[in-house]
């Protein structure tokens, strides 16, 4: 069956553009108009009338697009999103993009077809790292709603659901500063992730506007798996013993970190402070207890499925696209003075 997408690729347009000359827009020209009926003609292009008798009559499904399972901030948000979907009558349908920017298109072509009355996902790595976004804009201009998480693609015109990542750092970083610490690494596993990149600005801003710390800003930055991340953060300690406070920007590095200063003889945190990101109870895999930035994952799911709904309930008319932030904590625990 030919789609929509088809006539798109054979006219070398977009599916907006062709979805609105098969209506008869007055925003399309006639002569584009025109060139979409006659290769629609041609190639035998039918509507899909049970997606349209399924967007018109709603799903009340809602698919959701995770970028990795294992880790439990999407599984927390996951489970955000079931309980807050249950409680509205939706039900969800997941799919995991592993990273993929492919995957992550597949599952959007698959559920596009009438399946689901919306989405809501965070972008794979891929999709962040190679800046792709046409395969959200097409999704959008086909009159589907989109909710993006964590993950956001700034110039995707959709609504959002975020944690002040900036703000979390900068005050993380402060604390630091507060401890008299004279040499504060930022180490980063997230590295092309929009989350990751807002991080590290909180960490230079709060080191630049500090008139008692007089170092430079340090980042260590690697996309090793879980597997070697030990093997670097005690490298990178033994390399530079001075380092005394350490941000880690994920949700298992600050763990590790207190791990590796242990057997490299140091205490924790008389010696080093270390501050992780968390949204689960994985600071109390080391001891001292893990000092955290708080992610409020669940909250984040349930914020997300309400803004979705919300869309789906009223026909996704047009209005502005908003972004809504949920609070984080730092919490204050054992690796920190």
């Amino acid at each position: 069956m030919v789609t929509l997408k088809d006539l798109a690729t054979t006219l070398g347009v977009s599916v907006s553009t062709v979805s609105k000359a098969l209506k008869d827009s007055p925003e399309i020209s006639e002569e584009t108009i025109k060139r979409v009926k006659n290769i629609a003609k041609e190639l035998n292009y039918r509507p899909n009338t049970l997606a349209l008798s399924l967007k018109n009559r709603k799903t009340m499904t809602i698919g959701v697009l995770i970028p990795d399972i294992l880790n439990k901030f999407f599984s927390k948000i996951l489970y955000g999103l079931e309980l807050e979907a249950q409680k509205s009558g939706y039900q969800i349908i997941t799919c995991l993009t592993n990273e993929s920017l492919e995957r992550e298109k597949k599952a959007l072509d698959l559920l596009s077809n009438g399946s689901v009355d919306g989405f809501i996902l965070s972008c794979a790595r891929e999709t962040q790292t190679e800046n792709s976004i046409d395969h959200f804009k097409n999704i959008i201009d086909q009159g589907t709603p989109i909710v993006m998480f964590d993950r956001v693609a700034n110039d995707v015109d959709c609504d959002k659901v975020i944690m002040d990542d900036y703000k979390a750092a900068y005050q993380a970083t402060k604390k630091l500063i507060s401890e008299g610490r004279e040499n504060i690494v930022l180490f980063d596993r997230l590295e092309g992730l929009s989350v990751g990149k807002l991080r590290i600005l909180g960490y230079r801003k709060a080191i630049e506007q500090s008139t008692e710390y007089q170092s430079q800003p340090k980042i260590h930055s690697t996309t090793d798996d879980q597997g070697s991340t030990t093997e670097y953060l005690t490298k990178m300690l033994k390399d530079d013993p001075s380092i005394d406070g350490l941000l880690c920007i994920d949700n298992i590095a600050g763990v590790k970190a207190v791990g590796a200063a242990q057997r490299l003889g140091k205490n924790i945190p008389q010696d080093l402070s270390v501050i992780g990101f968390a949204s689960d109870d994985i600071y109390d895999l080391c001891y001292p207890k893990l000092t955290t930035v708080a992610q409020r994952a669940s909250q984040i799911g349930q914020q997300s499925v309400k803004m979705l709904i919300d869309r789906i309930e009223n026909n996704n008319e047009v209005k502005h696209s908003t972004t809504a932030t949920v609070n984080f904590g730092l919490d204050l625990r054992g690796t920190t003075l």
